[in-house]
């Protein structure tokens, strides 16, 4: 993404996935953010896919530490639901709603989320992240959001992270931050 670049593709157990390129996830964990990486892929393949992420290096950088959520099912019924059924985020928004009754009522743990299909956007609204901060990367490796792939906002997601991830000790009010300020549509005003 930084340059202009896509970002890279990778084929594990025969599986797709897309993950944005390891110096933006790693400035989200430098800003304070903790990682959750969450596969509706079965018990069976967590060892692979635990692999995979730590194995993973892009220009000498590698991704930062975060707890691989795996849905318990085996192989079968992972893919007769991934595959056959089509529906992942059934498993995902019944794993996110669980981690999220961890904290309070009035707290929502998820502050953004990365995906590479329509139907973990569907699992990123279920729990409460702001459509804005949900990012969808397609087969062409391009982010996608709020579907819609914007070439001048979107091409580095990697200069754009402190905007969009403020370090965390930062203290101002995200309602009124300046990414939200400015993407309001202007007032209308009677002349």
């Amino acid at each position: 993404m930084t340059h202009g670049r896509r970002i890279k593709s990778f084929r594990v157990p025969e599986l797709f996935i897309e993950i944005p390129e390891t110096a933006t996830i790693g400035s989200l964990k430098e800003n304070g953010y903790q990682l959750l990486f969450l596969s509706a892929r079965s018990i069976s393949q967590a060892y692979l896919t635990r692999q995979f992420l730590i194995n993973l290096k892009q220009d000498g950088k590698v991704l930062p530490d975060g707890p691989v959520v795996i849905s318990p099912d085996g192989l079968f019924p992972s893919l007769y639901r991934e595959v056959i059924r089509r529906v992942p985020h059934e498993f995902k928004i019944a794993c996110l709603e669980g981690i999220k009754t961890l904290f309070p009522s009035d707290c929502n743990p998820f502050y953004a989320g990365f995906g590479n299909m329509d139907t973990d956007e569907i699992s990123y609204l279920k729990v409460g992240i702001p459509k804005g901060k949900i990012f969808i990367i397609n087969p062409r490796g391009e982010i996608v959001v709020s579907r819609r792939f914007d070439t001048n906002s979107y091409t580095s997601l990697h200069a754009l992270v402190n905007g969009m991830f403020p370090p965390s000790n930062y203290s101002e009010q995200e309602d009124f931050n300046s990414w939200n300020f400015w993407k309001l549509p202007p007032p209308i005003i009677d002349i």
